[in-house]
């Protein structure tokens, strides 16, 4: 398990244990945090989970590959340092504390 904080755009802050193994995408969802839409289910294939990791964790969660890269493309908020697919982000022990942010919107 691991402590990941879900920072809506107006602010709002949800800390919420994510089992290890999980994705961040799939800790908002069992904790109905909205923000994170992810219309493909996880799979990579929408951007609709857009997301950004706060800088302390950047280089700890590591960057996108080249196919998440691509796909962040079509995200509708604009991209920026720290910009990852949430579904792509796999929660473990090391990422303890992670703290991401959200897109004011997925659309």
């Amino acid at each position: 398990m691991a402590f990941v904080t879900y920072v809506e755009h107006d602010g709002t802050e949800h800390k919420v244990e994510v089992p290890a193994g999980d994705t961040v995408m799939q800790g908002a969802f069992n904790n109905m945090i909205e923000g994170i839409v992810a219309e493909c289910g996880g799979g990579g294939a929408c951007a609709t989970c857009h997301c950004y990791v706060a800088d302390e964790w950047i280089d700890k969660v590591g960057p996108p590959s080249e196919p998440e890269q691509q796909m962040l493309e079509f995200a509708s908020d604009e991209t920026r340092s720290g910009s990852r697919l949430s579904c792509q982000i796999t929660v473990s022990d090391e990422l303890n504390g992670l703290v991401v942010l959200l897109p004011e919107s997925q659309f």
